[in-house]
């Protein structure tokens, strides 16, 4: 599924289009994705303004101005293009054909903005995403939001904050860090990559990097600037587009061609000096990467 960095490089690639704009209509061609849409979603967006785009780990936020916010997940295969007048508009270098197939177009808001008629149109041929609605004073209470962790890129994220979180936990330290509750929006794909960073070895236990009276260790404080980093790096590069998610304007991201362990299994580690090769093993049925030589 798409992870932080893609859903915000959606967010990124949408908000010109549709922040400041009213919605004419939301039409919806079916009654259910992953789930039912909510009762009545096509009459309380219709006619509202579009205040602001926002992101929760790995949900979109359409916020209007009645207080509003509409919450969009893209499940494996969801995706957002915009279309301007009768021709897509896809700013930058096309690279990969998406699915344009109207049976999979299943959202479309029909908008008026500062930049004329447009359509933002929501396709997703296995119909794993969602929309929900809730008011953004209680966004937090929604049943998807309740009890996410801070985000990885906010201050909340420290060291002091995940010792907390870890003291006394024999889980995995992968394990741990996938928890939506201890931080929200980390995958599979970006935790990989920021244990390989910090050389940190996914199945050891997560109270190991945890002193014994609560504080954060320096392999703590090298993880915690790891997982800021990679998610930077990540979110500047576009987001990796694995499989099937791409930018809002038809094009890849590349942060794909930078993974130093996801995906390398059996290729030579890219830590300078290392002698190890990426090794693959599977942990709560996910393919996990890591070099069993310079992570400990």
């Amino acid at each position: 599924m798409p992870e932080l960095p893609e859903v915000e490089t959606v967010r990124r690639g949408l908000a010109p289009t549709m922040e400041g704009a009213r919605i004419a209509r939301l039409e919806l061609r079916r009654k259910d994705l992953r789930f039912p849409f909510p009762e009545g979603l096509e009459a309380r967006a219709t006619g509202r303004n579009i205040v602001a785009l926002g992101r929760r780990a790995k949900y979109l936020l359409i916020d209007l101005d009645d207080g509003t916010t509409i919450i969009s997940h893209l499940g494996m295969s969801g995706s957002f293009r915009i279309e301007a007048g009768p021709v897509s508009d896809r700013p930058g270098e096309f690279h990969h054909l998406r699915s344009k197939d109207e049976k999979h177009d299943h959202a479309i808001f029909h908008l008026e903005g500062p930049h004329g008629i447009s359509r933002v149109i929501y396709n997703d041929p296995r119909r794993f995403g969602f929309m929900d609605v809730a008011h953004r004073s209680e966004i937090d209470l929604n049943p998807f939001l309740f009890g996410l962790g801070p985000e990885p890129t906010g201050n909340e994220l420290s060291a002091a904050y995940l010792a907390k979180r870890f003291i006394g936990k024999a889980q995995p330290l992968k394990s741990a860090l996938l928890d939506q509750k201890n931080i929200a929006g980390l995958g599979n794909i970006y935790v990989c990559e920021a244990l390989w960073r910090a050389h940190l070895r996914p199945a050891r236990a997560a109270a190991t990097i945890v002193t014994k009276t609560g504080k954060p260790t320096k392999q703590m404080e090298l993880l915690v600037a790891s997982i800021r980093d990679v998610i930077a790096d990540a979110i500047k590069a576009g987001g990796s587009s694995l499989r099937d998610h791409i930018q809002t304007d038809g094009s890849l991201g590349y942060f794909q061609h930078s993974f130093s362990v996801y995906d390398r299994e059996s290729l030579p580690c890219r830590t300078p000096g290392c002698s190890g090769t990426v090794a693959r093993i599977v942990q709560a049925g996910r393919s996990t990467f890591y070099c069993p030589v310079c992570q400990k």
